[in-house]
C-alpha cells in the first residue's frame, strides 16, 4: 500500500474515487482521514485537471462546486501557500500580479466580516451595535464589487484562455463557486437591510451564520485561486496573452487596488483567445510543472481550433459577421437606424423595426429634402453643431397613437477625428415604460 500512495497517478485516482463517493451520498466527515492521505502527496496544480476529468465523467459543475469545499479545507492543512512567492516574482501592474494584490485586500475583508458578526452578536450596548452596522453595510457593500471586478475579470478575460485550450471543466467550477458567493454577499446586504422587519435576535443570529459562511467561501477562493488557479495561468499564458488583458483590464475595475501602466515590449504582440494555437507544443509540455506532465499523460484536450474570421468577413473592429448575418442583425435590433453621410446624404437604412416609412428611393437623398419645409433649419442647425463638434447629441420624443417615438440623432467620427455622418436612432419606447421589477434569464420557460 506504502509503494501505491507513493505513486501519483494512484493518489489521483484515489482522490477522483473519493471524489465520487462524496456526489454518491457518503459522510464527508468520515472520509475526511482518507482526504488527509491521499492529498499529502498531490500538488494543487492538479487539481483542475482531476475535476475536468470528473465533469467528463458526468459530475455537474454544481455537485463539484460543492465538494470543493472539503478538499480546500484540507488543502489548507496539507498544502503551503505559495502566493507572496509567486506575487514577488511578477512586475508590477500584472494581471497575474493584480489578481494576487486583489486577493490580499478579499482576504481582510472576508475576516473582517467575520470578526464584525461576531461581535456584533455578543453586543448589548445600542450605540455600539449602530456603529458596528455602519461597519458591516460598508464591508458588505465592499465585498459585492468583488463580484462585480475581480471575478468577472477572470471570467471575461482569463477562461477564454483556458478553455480554448480545452480546460472548460475548470472555468465552469470556479464561475460556479464565483456565484454561489455573489449570491451570499447580496444576502447579507438584504439581511442588513430588512433588519427592522424582524426581532433583533433573530436577525443577528441570522446574520452571524451566513456572514461565517460568506467569509469562509471566500477565504477559499482565495486559498483555491492563489494555490491552484493563478498557477496554471502562470503556466499556460505568454506575455503577449497577458498584454492582451491588461489592455481590457479597466473595463471591468479592481477591488481596492489601483495598479500602474504594464507592457512587456513595444515587440510582444497582444494575443486574445481566438488567435493562440490551443494545442499545447512538446516544449510547453516539458516546461509544464511535473504534476501537470503526470496528471496528462493518457488524458488527451479536447483544444477549441474554431477559427474567428471567415472567408468574406466584415471586420467590425469588436467582431466579424458577413454581409447575410449583418443584414440579420439589424432586422432584429428593435430600433429604426437611418445613416447620413458626411455629405448630408442618406446612404443606409435599417430593415426590420419600422417607425417611419422608409424605402429604397430616399437613399442618395439630401437629408434637408426627407423633412418638411418647415423644420429643415432646425435640421441644418443639429448637421452644424455635429459637423463642429458643439455637441454630441440631439434627441427628441413625441406620441404617435398608441406609440411613444424616441428619436435620437448622434454624429459619427473617424478614428482621426473627421466626420462620418449622422446617425438617427428611432425606437417606440411605449413597451419598456411598463417594465417592472425583474425578469432574470434563470426565469425563461420554453
Amino acid at each position: 500500500m506504502t509503494e501505491l500512495l507513493d505513486n501519483r497517478e494512484y493518489k489521483k485516482e484515489q482522490l477522483k474515487r473519493l471524489l465520487l463517493r462524496i456526489h454518491e451520498g457518503e459522510d464527508v466527515n468520515e472520509l475526511k482521514e482518507e482526504f488527509r492521505v491521499v492529498l499529502s502527496g498531490i500538488s494543487p496544480l492538479e487539481i483542475p485537471i482531476i475535476e475536468q476529468e470528473l465533469v467528463r465523467e458526468g459530475i455537474s459543475a454544481k455537485d463539484i462546486a460543492k465538494m470543493c469545499d472539503l478538499h480546500v479545507e484540507l488543502f489548507r492543512e496539507a498544502v503551503k501557500g505559495t502566493d507572496e512567492l509567486e506575487e514577488r516574482e511578477l512586475p508590477d501592474g500584472h494581471p497575474l500580479k493584480t489578481l494576487y494584490l486583489e486577493n490580499k485586500e478579499i482576504m481582510k475583508d472576508a475576516e473582517m466580516l467575520n470578526l464584525y458578526a461576531r461581535t456584533l452578536a455578543t453586543t448589548r450596548d445600542e450605540r455600539m451595535r449602530e456603529e458596528i452596522l455602519g461597519v458591516l453595510e460598508e464591508i458588505v457593500g465592499n465585498l459585492r464589487k468583488v463580484g462585480f471586478t475581480h471575478y468577472t475579470r477572470e471570467e471575461m478575460l482569463t477562461f477564454p484562455y483556458i478553455e480554448r485550450r480545452g480546460l472548460t471543466a475548470i472555468a465552469t467550477v470556479l464561475w460556479t463557486k464565483h456565484d454561489e458567493i455573489r449570491f451570499m454577499v447580496k444576502h447579507l446586504a438584504e439581511l442588513l437591510r430588512k433588519r427592522d422587519g424582524m426581532p433583533w435576535e433573530e436577525f443577528v443570529e441570522r446574520f452571524k451564520e451566513k456572514a461565517g459562511e460568506a467569509s469562509f467561501a471566500l477565504s477559499d477562493m482565495v486559498f483555491r485561486e492563489n494555490n491552484i488557479y493563478y498557477p496554471t495561468l502562470k503556466v499556460l499564458l505568454s506575455n503577449g496573452e497577458w498584454k492582451a488583458i491588461r489592455m481590457q483590464e479597466d473595463e471591468f475595475g479592481y477591488y481596492k487596488v489601483n495598479p500602474p501602466a504594464w507592457d512587456p515590449g513595444e515587440d510582444v504582440e497582444p494575443l486574445h483567445p481566438w488567435e493562440i494555437d490551443p494545442e499545447l507544443s512538446a516544449e510547453e509540455l516539458l516546461n509544464l510543472p511535473r504534476e501537470i506532465q503526470q496528471t496528462l499523460k493518457g488524458q488527451p484536450l479536447e483544444f477549441d481550433r474554431s477559427e474567428l474570421e471567415r472567408e468574406g468577413d466584415i471586420d467590425l473592429g469588436t467582431g466579424y459577421v458577413s454581409i447575410e448575418e449583418l443584414k440579420a442583425i439589424f432586422e432584429a435590433l428593435p430600433v429604426d437606424v437611418t445613416f447620413i453621410d458626411r455629405d448630408d446624404r442618406v446612404r443606409f437604412f435599417s430593415p426590420g423595426e419600422r417607425i417611419f416609412a422608409r424605402t429604397p428611393s430616399v437613399l442618395g437623398r439630401p437629408v434637408q429634402l426627407c423633412h418638411p419645409p418647415k423644420s429643415v433649419h432646425i435640421v441644418n442647425k443639429i448637421l452644424k453643431a455635429f459637423k463642429e463638434g458643439r455637441k454630441k447629441e440631439a434627441a427628441f420624443w413625441l406620441r404617435l397613437g398608441p406609440k411613444y417615438v424616441y428619436i435620437r440623432y448622434v454624429p459619427l467620427f473617424g478614428r482621426d477625428g473627421e466626420y462620418l455622418g449622422t446617425l438617427e436612432m428611432t425606437m417606440d419606447i411605449e413597451p419598456y415604460k411598463k417594465i417592472e421589477g425583474e425578469k432574470r434569464l434563470l426565469d425563461w420557460k420554453d
